[in-house]
């Protein structure tokens, strides 16, 4: 049970976060006019992107070890608690329709389990041991990486997953907006986003919130991109599972390789609807087992394919 000096310890530690910082000149906001408010909001929201640019070079060191991780078959595994860690699901769940990868390559984690994206569940996230057991559970090992999200970069959830993973051998990014946090110490690729104090005091769903939704997607967007998921800027690798993305699958192809509609057509048909196939066929003319061994043999860089078939 947590005692009144627990509680006195960590109310002094949100004392000295950024992100926690009370702002007197709002402290009237309720009364101000709802177009005063979202100028504010705006105002506010704007200085998230040069904060994310102060912290590029990490970033893009991180997702080049990322990626190299993953191509030899290691997962991104995001770990997380409250909006952190909905963050961290959402952008995995978004990876196998626009990339067509394995659920299983890339996966989210939240402190409670599922139920926790809809439902706050208590006490979950300050345990570090909860974060061992679900990395343990899923079967960690030293060629995945775990990316740590916690705003305040104290959440011991998310410290705890990266000390487990780090022990583990696994790669390990610390992702917070408060400078010189515990998660990016415990991490071997820490990237601090400092946004500042909110709008509303310590409602890091908001500045925090839209940094971490930045910075995930490029983390799991260049890392696709390292990994030959694009042809330029592309989506070649997309997973035609409904009406709109199968018609953006033909797009793509005709994007790609400027063939007419029967052309493409006949391409897809003899690739089963995979576009990356599809273009090779096109593009380096060869048929559809020839373009799968192709890009089996450039571990699905198409541009690598392509001056294979073209040598051959």
């Amino acid at each position: 049970m947590t005692s009144t000096a627990d509680y006195a310890h960590l109310r002094a530690q949100l004392d000295t976060l950024t992100t926690e910082a009370f702002r007197a000149e709002l402290a009237d906001i309720d009364q101000r006019s709802t177009l005063e408010i979202a100028r504010t909001m705006n105002d506010e929201d704007a200085t998230v992107p040069a904060a994310v640019a102060q912290q590029l070079p990490k970033i893009a060191a991180a997702i080049d070890a990322t990626a190299a991780r993953m191509s030899c078959g290691g997962r991104l595994i995001y770990a997380g608690a409250g909006t952190a860690g909905r963050l961290g699901v959402l952008d995995a769940s978004e990876c196998p329709p626009t990339f067509n990868t394995d659920p299983a390559k890339v996966l989210g984690l939240i402190a409670g389990g599922p139920s926790a994206m809809v439902t706050a569940v208590e006490g979950a996230e300050d345990s570090k041991a909860f974060a061992a057991e679900d990395l343990a559970s899923i079967g960690l090992n030293d060629r995945d990486t775990v990316v740590g999200i916690s705003a305040s970069g104290r959440t011991p959830y998310a410290i705890g997953a990266v000390e487990h993973a780090r022990a583990m051998g696994a790669l390990t990014i610390g992702l917070s907006c408060n400078a010189g946090s515990a998660l990016a110490a415990a991490a071997e690729h820490g990237i601090e986003i400092v946004v500042g104090p909110e709008l509303l005091t310590g409602s890091t769903r908001l500045k925090a919130g839209t940094a971490q939704k930045l910075v995930l997607n490029m983390i799991s967007t260049i890392t696709m991109i390292r990994l030959g998921k694009t042809y330029g800027n592309l989506m070649v690798d997309v997973r035609a599972s409904n009406e709109k993305l199968r018609a953006r699958s033909r797009r793509i192809v005709a994007l790609a390789t400027d063939a007419t509609d029967p052309e493409i057509e006949s391409a897809l048909a003899a690739t089963d609807g995979e576009v990356k196939n599809a273009i090779l066929t096109l593009l380096g003319r060869v048929d559809g087992p020839t373009a799968a061994r192709l890009l089996a043999d450039s571990k699905g860089h198409l541009r690598e394919a392509l001056q294979a078939a073209e040598k051959a």
